[in-house]
């Protein structure tokens, strides 16, 4: 798309961390323009004003806007339902930062609010647009790695230790299985995109450091539908790794980000190997897979092409959530058919 693509109106709700790295982001952007947060916390108002937008305290405000295309939910992830449900209600379409919700029928209700509107719903899962990600997708669809055979990934970091003790972030109700829905969730997406449902799944947390309520180590083990087995892990009190590996029966590749995705520096590493073959080292340049993701959600919501994550996908990485919640408490291996 070119600069003369239609102005979309956006409105963000949650001046945190992410809600101002979005705000952030947009600044300057030739046609997704943010009109103004919502957050209840006046005290954040001065920041925002500092941005040049208008600050409300409240969504109604927002949603009552006809200039207002759609709505940015970067709030605490018990509220996600009920303002998808609001947002959609509104005729606004509607972009939920990760995750969706924390059980697999909240999910669907979210679906269902937004099919019922008409409206188009946007998920945070921004690692699906980096280039290493495209391309190592497109080799897996393309048959290039030959019969899949196993996955191992990592998503760890310390960015978040400094939280005090009583954030909504360090509670298990809140932020269930340690690291899940701050980093894990984006590998469980991965991998559905690439290796489609998961069949089953054990999973493990550990308290390590930080002492939260949640934990600060997951781990996860996966059998999917079609067959392949895979690993995950995502630890909060580490330096920065960000690791994705496919095992194929022809090639395995391997991705090493240097950088978060919120990060604008470092270079993504990808190694690939075959038999008898040395290895082989390709480079690609950060880029903002953040902004990507927004964009496609606007094209999508304005009918300009489809949006590249399903309703089904978005759900069902929401069962897997649940599985793993309930896997770290029971010591036991979950079906997701019965979530």
């Amino acid at each position: 798309m070119t600069n003369a693509t239609p102005t979309f109106t956006i409105a963000i709700a949650g001046f945190g961390w992410w809600g101002r790295h979005i705000a952030n982001r947009l600044q300057g952007h030739p046609w997704l323009r943010v009109a103004g947060i919502v957050e209840p916390v006046t005290e954040s108002h001065a920041g925002i004003r500092e941005l040049g937008l208008t600050a409300w305290t409240e969504l109604e405000s927002a949603c009552a806007l006809e200039e207002v295309d759609a709505v940015i939910l970067t709030t605490p992830n018990t509220l996600h339902e009920a303002q998808i449900a609001q947002v959609a209600a509104a005729g606004k379409h509607v972009f939920c930062e990760k995750p969706l919700g924390l059980s697999a029928d909240s999910a669907r209700r979210s679906v269902a609010a937004c099919e019922t509107a008409g409206v188009q719903l946007g998920i945070g899962h921004e690692r699906r647009f980096e280039p290493a990600m495209l391309a190592l997708r497109k080799a897996i669809d393309g048959g290039e790695l030959g019969t899949i055979m196993h996955a191992e990934a990592a998503f760890s970091h310390d960015k978040l230790i400094g939280v005090p003790a009583n954030d909504w972030r360090t509670k298990k109700d809140i932020s269930p299985a340690a690291g899940m829905t701050a980093m894990g969730i984006h590998l469980s997406d991965l991998m559905i995109s690439f290796f489609g449902p998961v069949e089953t799944l054990h999973a493990f947390t550990a308290n390590r450091s930080l002492g939260w309520e949640t934990g600060d180590v997951v781990t996860v083990q996966l059998k999917f539908e079609a067959g392949m087995t895979a690993t995950f892990s995502a630890v909060l009190h580490t330096p920065h790794f960000i690791r994705m590996h496919v095992f194929g029966t022809d090639k395995w590749v391997e991705v090493l980000n240097d950088s978060h995705p919120d990060t604008p520096d470092g270079i993504v590493r990808v190694l690939t190997a075959k038999s008898g073959q040395p290895v082989e080292q390709a480079e690609y340049d950060w880029e903002d897979a953040v902004t990507h993701n927004l964009e496609a959600f606007a094209h999508a919501a304005a009918g300009r092409a489809p949006y590249p994550f399903t309703n089904a996908e978005m759900v069902h990485n929401i069962e897997v959530l649940e599985a793993i919640a309930r896997s770290a408490e029971t010591g036991q291996s979950v079906s997701l058919s019965d979530i």
